[in-house]
Order: C-alpha cells, then sequence, then structure tokens
C-alpha cells in the first residue's frame, strides 16, 4: 500500500507530506484548491512526463517521494525479477525536477522514467478521467476482459504468442525463399565455385601452424647455416675447441703416469673431448640435411599462401573455413533441391497455421465463457450504481487475420432503457455513465487484482443524489479490500473516508499556498457541511452532515461484518 506521499515546491504546494492509511482515503476541498496537483505529483513520482510549469516560481526544484509497503509475495518476486528489492518490505520512490531535468530514484538508486512506471504498474492502479474515456476504445475491452479471465488465459495467450512467432517466422522464411528463387542459379554457381575452392585445397586442421614454422625456417636457411658453420669451425675445425682438448688430453695422460691423482681428471676430460665429438657429428649431420631446397621453399611459400587465402576470406582459421564449407554445402542442398524445399516449408506453414488456429480457438472460448460471466457480473453491479434496467453484454467478430492476441475482436454493448436495443459504449452513454461503468468494472477486477491501491480521479463526475450514494457504498466495498484513494466532491463519497484529507488553498504575502490535513471526525463532518451547503453552514446543514456521517459509519459496520 501506499505509506505516504512527500512533495515539495511543486505548483501550489510548497511542502506536504501526507500518510495514508488502509481502506477508503477521501481528498476533498474547494475547487481549485489543489485537489488535482496531489494526484498530479503522484504521477511524477510514478514516472510520467513532468511538465517544466509545474515547478514553484522561484524554486530551484520541485521533488515528489512516495513510500509504499509491499508485503505480497507474488508482487515481491516481480519486483526482484525487474532487480528491485524493499528494504524493510519498503519501496521508495522519488522524483526531483528541475528547470532542465528531472531525475527518478527507487530506493536512492537512479532509474529511467520507464523503469518507474513498470514498477508503479505492479503498485498502484491510477483511475482519472481519460481511463474511463478509454471505454469508448474498443481495444481496452478486450484488454479488461483479459484481465478478467486471469491465469488459465494468460497460460494460454503464453502458448498463443509462441506459436504466432513460430508461424510468423516460418512465414517469413517462405518469403525469403521465394525471393531467393529469382537469384536462384547466379547464387548456385557462385556457392559451387566456393565449395569446390575449399574442397580443393584439402585442408588439415594445424597445418597452417607447420607451415607458418616451415616457412620461417626456410627464410632465414642462410643465416642458419652461417651460425652453424661458425659453431662447427669453432668446436671441430682447426684449432677448434676439439683439437685443444685433445691436446689438453694428450699432455694430462702423459703426466699421469707419473701422478696416479690425474687419472680422474684425465677422465673427465676424456668424457668432454667425448661429448664435443659427438656434438660436432650431430652439428655436421644437420648441416648436410639442412642444405636450401629452392622447390621445397616455393612449394611451402605456395601451399601457405592457399591457406592463408581462404582464412581471410571464411573466417581467419581454418576451423572457420572448414564451417563454412558445410554451410555452403547445407544452402547448396537447398538450392539443388529448391522445389522440395518449397514444399516441406509449405508443410511446416500449414502444421504451424493449424496449431495456431487451434490455440487461438481455445483463447477464444475461453474468452467468451468468461465474457459471459463478467458481463453477468458488470449488469449486477451496474445496478448496485444506480442503473435500474440495464443490459450489459460482450459482443465478439473475428478479426480474419491472426495476432500474437488471436483472432479476436470483442466490444461492450449496453441498454441502458427497457425496450432499446444494445448499442456500443460510445454511442449510449454519457461521461458520468462512463465513469460508473468503468468502477463497476474496477470493483470486479479488484477481487482478484494483486494491486494493493487503487487511486479514482473524477470518479463522481456528472453524479449526484441516490445514485452518488450508490457509489459511495461501492468505493466502500473495494475499500473493504484495497487501498483506496479518492478525489470527490460528493459528500455522499466523502461521508464513507476511512481517512478524510482536506486540501485548502490560502494567499499569505502575495504567495498561493495549498495545505493537506488529516481531519478528525468532527472536522470531517464541518467538511461535508461545506460539501452540502456551501458557503454558509446553518445548523440544518450541519446536521445533515452528521447524519450522513452516521449512516456511512453503520453501512461500513455492515460492510466490515458481512466480510
Amino acid at each position: 500500500m501506499l505509506v505516504s506521499l512527500h512533495v515539495k515546491n511543486l505548483a501550489l504546494l510548497e511542502e506536504a507530506e501526507v500518510e495514508f492509511g488502509s481502506g477508503l482515503n477521501i481528498l476533498s476541498g474547494e475547487t481549485g484548491a489543489g485537489k488535482s496537483i496531489i494526484i498530479g505529483s503522484i504521477n511524477l513520482a510514478l514516472g510520467e512526463k513532468a511538465p517544466k510549469e509545474m515547478l514553484r516560481d522561484q524554486a530551484e526544484y520541485a521533488l515528489v517521494e512516495l513510500v509504499f509497503r509491499v508485503e505480497n509475495k507474488e508482487q515481491l518476486q516481480k519486483l526482484q525479477e525487474m532487480d528491485i528489492y524493499p528494504e524493510d518490505n519498503e519501496i521508495i520512490m522519488s522524483r526531483k525536477i528541475t528547470a532542465t531535468r528531472s531525475v527518478g530514484k527507487i530506493n536512492s538508486e537512479t532509474v529511467s522514467a520507464s523503469c518507474m512506471r513498470n514498477v508503479a504498474s505492479l503498485l498502484i492502479d491510477i483511475h482519472g478521467q481519460h481511463e474511463h474515456q478509454s471505454l469508448l476504445h474498443k481495444k481496452k475491452h478486450l484488454e479488461i476482459l483479459d484481465e478478467f479471465a486471469g491465469d488459465k488465459l494468460n497460460a494460454k495467450k503464453q502458448i498463443l504468442r509462441k506459436c504466432y512467432q513460430e508461424y510468423q517466422e516460418i512465414l517469413q522464411e517462405q518469403k525469403q525463399a521465394v525471393q531467393d528463387g529469382e537469384g536462384r542459379e547466379r547464387e548456385l554457381s557462385f556457392l559451387e565455385y566456393e565449395i569446390k575452392e575449399i574442397k580443393e585445397a584439402n585442408l588439415v586442421l594445424g597445418e597452417d601452424e607447420e607451415l607458418e614454422v616451415s616457412y620461417r625456417k626456410m627464410s632465414n636457411n642462410r643465416r642458419i647455416m652461417e651460425s652453424a658453420g661458425n659453431a662447427y669451425e669453432m668446436t671441430g675445425g682447426e684449432s677448434s675447441a676439439t683439437e685443444q682438448i685433445g691436446r689438453a688430453l694428450h699432455e694430462l695422460q702423459s703426466a699421469a703416469e707419473y701422478d696416479p691423482d690425474l687419472r680422474d681428471l684425465c677422465g673427465q676430460l676424456e668424457e668432454l673431448d667425448n661429448l664435443l665429438n659427438d656434438f660436432n657429428r650431430e652439428l655436421s649431420g644437420y648441416m648436410s640435411d639442412g642444405e636450401f631446397d629452392e622447390e621445397t621453399f616455393y612449394e611451402t611459400e605456395k601451399r601457405l599462401d592457399v591457406v592463408n587465402h581462404l582464412k581471410d576470406k571464411f573466417g581467419g582459421s581454418i576451423e572457420a573455413v572448414l564451417h563454412a564449407k558445410e554451410e555452403k554445402e547445407s544452402r547448396l542442398a537447398h538450392l539443388q533441391d529448391y522445389e522440395q524445399y518449397l514444399l516441406q516449408l509449405g508443410e511446416r506453414l500449414h502444421k504451424a497455421e493449424d496449431k495456431l488456429s487451434s490455440i487461438s480457438a481455445e483463447v477464444s472460448q475461453i474468452r467468451q465463457k468468461a465474457a459471459k460471466k463478467l458481463s453477468k457480473q458488470v449488469k449486477e453491479a451496474l445496478v448496485d450504481l444506480n442503473f435500474l434496467d440495464v443490459n450489459f453484454v460482450m459482443e465478439f467478430a473475428d478479426t480474419g487475420k491472426y495476432t500474437a492476441n488471436g483472432r479476436d475482436e470483442a466490444e461492450f454493448l449496453i441498454s441502458t432503457n427497457p425496450g432499446e436495443p444494445l448499442k456500443p459504449l460510445g454511442k449510449v452513454a454519457s461521461g458520468g455513465e462512463l465513469s460508473r461503468i468503468m468502477l463497476a468494472i474496477k470493483t470486479i477486477l479488484a477481487k482478484s487484482d494483486q494491486i494493493e491501491t487503487l487511486i479514482f480521479d473524477e470518479i463522481d463526475a456528472g453524479i449526484s443524489g441516490r445514485t452518488a450514494q450508490m457509489v459511495a457504498e461501492k468505493m466502500n466495498v473495494i475499500g473493504r479490500n484495497h487501498q483506496v484513494i479518492c478525489i470527490t466532491h460528493l459528500p455522499q463519497i466523502a461521508a464513507m473516508a476511512d481517512c478524510h484529507f482536506l486540501i485548502s488553498k490560502n494567499v499569505v504575502k502575495n504567495g498561493t499556498f495549498s495545505n493537506i490535513v488529516l481531519l478528525e471526525e468532527e472536522e470531517s463532518i464541518s467538511e461535508l457541511a461545506r460539501m452540502l451547503g456551501g458557503v454558509k453552514i446553518t445548523d440544518t446543514v450541519l446536521e445533515s452532515a452528521k447524519e450522513m456521517k452516521s449512516l456511512a459509519n453503520a453501512a461500513k459496520s455492515t460492510v466490515s461484518a458481512k466480510s
């Protein structure tokens, strides 16, 4: 529920703090006192567009802050899916507005306006005059029905959307196939050329790395041979290390005849002489085998060019080249067997359409069954709202095409007088009647609605007397299961308040300010008297207000006992 509203520097409100209660919260006040600013400020905090003119004159910024308490498990789960995590089961949504920009935050984290609207859609439902006017649009009627039908329909609609997507994908593939047919011969020839080019290369995984090593070695053959030759001269040639060690060994062996202690050193030097001789033989063999072969170098270079060309053309690696060949062979098979491919596409499309038709029919069947139930409940609710001889039904038509929402087109029809034929809402209902019809619908939807807070603005437009009393009773019923915030100018509705707020306008030092205060019981009765009698409140009017409040309290007690 909406716990509190804090507003600063917004239009006539310099600063205001409102703590809402559960049940029915009524906001009343004289015309022009600033009642609409309250709803406007809530809308701003929930991500609606922020007009610059709403910023109070000479103020640097305006601020609106809403605090919600969220305890419903389903709502908490949906919020978590949106990466929104309540702190101590509370969500703080705020909007700061300056002359150049506005910043929205949820729990001190900056978020986009669209994110704020998405979160708001889970927490609060604002019903204003524009919404009951939306009943004039048939699209809204189907939305209301689908909301009423609930989880059973939603599950089928998810399947429907998936089937529709599959159908559209195959349809698009078929269109593409027809376009492909126009350049089929040209593409066939090109694919055959590229596949042949890759096949003739006989690529082997890893050969590019081996070729690079061989090419680098052959490219530097002269330098390698020169270095190896120099090393050989130093270790095995004239005046080389081998010759010097041999002489040293001869000298040491001669001396060892006279001193046995030199024999170990002779052994070590002999081992070193053998090692160096082995090294010289291997180095000589390497030099013999490493003679530069012009033809081998040419073939290696040529092969490397082929491999690198294909890598550059088809993805940068031998793996990518071979994968490209597989894709092209698959595409070639499609084009070579083009008629069969088109036939298969047609069969797939036919199956997808059958599947889509079946689920669309199931969705329509659920809707039509739900529509009868909804129509009956709306009719009963309209009777409660002083539509005495009303008839209300929902008429269905086939759109003639598939959509992600099925093939249904639906419209509410109403007759408000005996003997009159059923007609579309827009051709029959007045503004006041539309607001009552929407209230009836909201009452029915509220029974299963997870959204805890409902706001009604101008729900009492065009009604008075007995009808106003019935609207008040209906608002009280909704308030037993939901938090309701309602702006009204009718005392019958205001009398039902669980929390009654007065919005007033005052002029201080040539400045105009709006204030909002929570009324005590006696203050609420005085406000009802003002709403009943205008400027001059007589004892009779005051007694009428007391009686109205007393009757409202009795009605509330009765509803509470039933629930």
